[in-house]
């Protein structure tokens, strides 16, 4: 069956062959490192590996690992990144720290610090302080706080409003370069689009912007929750604005290009409870939510997708009513949140986008035994009577061993009776 077949089947709840997805979104990737290690296992051509996504450094999953893994989705992503500048078709070879040769986009700029530290720049711009750390034995950046200690006094809502605004015709332009490269593919075509992502606290501190002002430090960002709702529905209003218009703008490109359209990566849940109550998400987050869902459910055939990790049991409900078609990870490793409980509970309404695997315990330090058969299991709780594609509990980290992601896949082909 094609991904598309597959994708229709889980969305329909239908049982049959489960989607594996990897490399499809930012939170369904793997590290650059075991990327190279997987061409090497498979004996494809060695060649340095692209970086997908410049924070975490997620490979590209090209043709013919693919091939070789069975994944059938593929990544349309719009020119923009996390750390603000473009990627499109021009790229470097960039040494890691750890001395593997990758290819990064042009305007990727970095420096090292006197203890060894990489920073990278927002928009590739030296001239301003680094947007971002990766530690000297580090394998991913971190943000870093740029804005002066925070003055209610002093603010100003616009310096929260900086980021968002038209998309341009050259990234407009960009979109149409890539529909004929994708319009008839087979696999599934997952877009990452972005402008739509409300309070995802990766992009608070204003990781893209060269000199980050207002309300950018992750503890009063959470503090603003309670006591700043009405910034915080200021910011979403202006933010939803624009992204409705986008959306517009990109549909008008794309049309039916893509068959699932990344909404939003802000976390609500940690590995003990939610960050919030489900009173607050109705308040400040659901509104918009439901605004961008139902303007791309009303004008278009995408799915919309949306990454939450942790223990998020009594706001999946929340989740679905804001109109949300796939949640992912689905981190059934969290405190509370029960494979089957899960899937009897929910599993009727949203499509669960991962839970293929433990990330944290049985993928990196487990047997390869040990995951084949944790594989089965999940497939087994999660495909009863569909709803279900195959991803593991968010991005394969850095030192996960090859011959494990090997049993991963070898697992899901059993499952499938391939």
């Amino acid at each position: 069956m094609t991904g598309k077949e597959k994708l229709k089947l889980a969305l329909n709840h239908e049982e049959g062959p489960v989607l594996l997805d990897i490399g499809g979104m930012p939170t369904t990737g793997m590290h650059c490192t075991v990327v190279e290690g997987l061409r090497e296992y498979y004996g494809l051509e060695k060649r340095p590996v692209k970086i997908l996504e410049p924070v975490q450094l997620l490979g590209l999953m090209e043709d013919d690992l693919k091939e070789a893994m069975g994944i059938q989705t593929t990544p349309l992503w719009g020119a923009g990144t996390m750390f603000g500048f473009r990627q499109t078709d021009k790229f470097k070879e960039w040494k890691t720290p750890w001395g593997q040769e990758v290819l990064v986009s042009d305007e990727f700029m970095t420096t090292q610090n006197e203890k060894g530290d990489t920073l990278i720049y927002a928009c590739g711009d030296t001239n301003y302080d680094p947007a971002g750390c990766m530690p000297k034995k580090g394998f991913y950046f971190d943000n870093i706080n740029r804005v002066p200690e925070f003055d209610e006094d002093e603010y100003d809502v616009k310096d929260n409003l900086e980021e968002f605004g038209p998309i341009s015709e050259e990234d407009l332009e960009w979109l149409r370069i890539q529909k004929p490269l994708f319009e008839n593919s087979k696999d599934v075509v997952m877009g990452n689009l972005g402008g739509t992502a409300f309070g995802d606290i990766a992009l608070v501190p204003g990781p893209q912007l060269r000199k980050p002002k207002g309300i950018r430090d992750i503890t009063e960002w959470y503090i603003s929750m309670i006591s700043r709702q009405d910034i915080l529905h200021e910011i979403f209003e202006y933010e939803a604005n624009y992204a409705v218009e986008n959306l517009k703008k990109m549909h008008d490109v794309l049309g039916e290009t893509i068959q699932v359209a990344y909404i939003c990566g802000a976390d609500f849940g940690t590995q003990n409870g939610p960050f919030c109550s489900n009173d607050i998400f109705t308040e400040v987050y659901q509104p918009y939510y439901k605004r961008v869902n139902d303007w791309i459910h009303e004008n278009t055939s995408w799915k919309t997708f949306k990454h939450c990790c942790g223990s998020i049991y009594t706001l999946v409900p929340n989740l679905i009513e804001a109109g949300f078609d796939i949640l992912n990870p689905v981190q059934w490793t969290a405190k509370n949140m029960d494979r089957h409980k899960l899937k009897e509970a929910y599993g009727d309404n949203i499509t669960f986008w991962g839970g293929g695997v433990d990330t944290q315990n049985t993928l990196p330090f487990g047997t390869p035994e040990q995951v084949h058969d944790e594989v089965l299991e999940c497939c087994k709780i999660f495909g009863k009577k569909g709803g279900f594609v195959f991803n593991t509990i968010h991005n394969i980290q850095p030192g996960v061993p090859v011959a494990n992601v090997v049993a991963m896949v070898d697992a899901i082909r059993e499952f499938n009776g391939e």
